[in-house]
């Protein structure tokens, strides 16, 4: 993803920019072919939206969105790492689903008009466009790729939502962390089992619903077994099917 933006001098950002979202520069160039969403749109139609979106930066651990909010924009992540949280009726946080470079996000207040179902937390320095909801609404309506593009992302998010709710109702930490590991898990095409970008054991612990030190003791029995391989930011899965296996067998592995 590149960025590019300059403006002149004396000029000043329009005042309809809504006050949560930073003023963007006056002309500002982005690449939006690379966002998955927008990919193969005409040129054209790619300048108007850029024209119609506003830029926003937020800081590591700082809110994007929050659960109960008006739903405004369509929303990009264009550098950075997001999370999407809810609140237990304890009023501890969890994970839902992690964001990265590329995705959008937001569109079920576009589509229905209802407010935010979750909050979005940042995980590291972001930066986002946001597309107003007039332009959004046209964009998914009047254009049968995006359409399509956008129910086949809601039919994923609802099977990531299935299996994240059964993983949340595994009884054993170590299981739900292990079947946590086991979704992140991707296969390269030179059939290397990763998880790239690894979240923290913070980030873990939130979407397993448990502590960062069971995280941390559960990647342990992880790497102590030769499973997993730290490598940088991300964990070479070297045993896949173990990995697997291991989601069944909470007491031999919590010791």
């Amino acid at each position: 993803m590149v960025i590019s933006s300059e403006h002149a001098p004396g000029e000043q950002a329009a005042a309809a920019v809504p006050p949560q979202v930073a003023a963007p520069a006056q002309s500002i160039t982005v690449h939006l072919q690379h966002i998955p969403l927008l990919s193969g749109l005409d040129p054209a139609l790619l300048r108007q939206i850029g024209m119609a979106m506003h830029f926003r930066k937020v800081g590591k651990g700082g809110y994007v969105l929050h659960k109960g909010s008006v739903g405004d924009h369509l929303l990009f992540l264009l550098a950075g790492r997001l999370r999407v949280v809810d609140l237990t009726e304890d009023g501890r946080e969890l994970g839902l689903s992690l964001l990265s470079p590329g995705d959008y996000f937001g569109e079920l207040s576009i589509i229905d008009g209802l407010p935010r179902s979750a909050s979005v937390v940042a995980m590291e320095n972001s930066l986002l466009a946001l597309l107003p909801a007039a332009q959004a609404v046209q964009l998914i309506y009047a254009h049968p790729l995006i359409a399509e593009r956008v129910m086949k992302r809601l039919a994923l998010t609802i099977r990531k939502a299935a299996s994240h709710r059964s993983i949340l109702g595994l009884p054993n930490a170590h299981q739900r962390v292990f079947a946590l590991l086991a979704q992140l898990m991707k296969i390269t095409p030179s059939g290397l089992a990763v998880i790239e970008n690894v979240p923290t054991q913070q980030d873990i612990s939130i979407m397993a619903n448990t502590s960062r030190e069971t995280v941390s003791r559960a990647l342990n029995v992880l790497i102590q077994n030769g499973v997993v391989e730290k490598d940088l930011r991300r964990l070479i899965v070297r045993l896949p099917e173990q990995l697997k296996a291991m989601i069944l067998e909470p007491e031999k592995n919590a010791s």
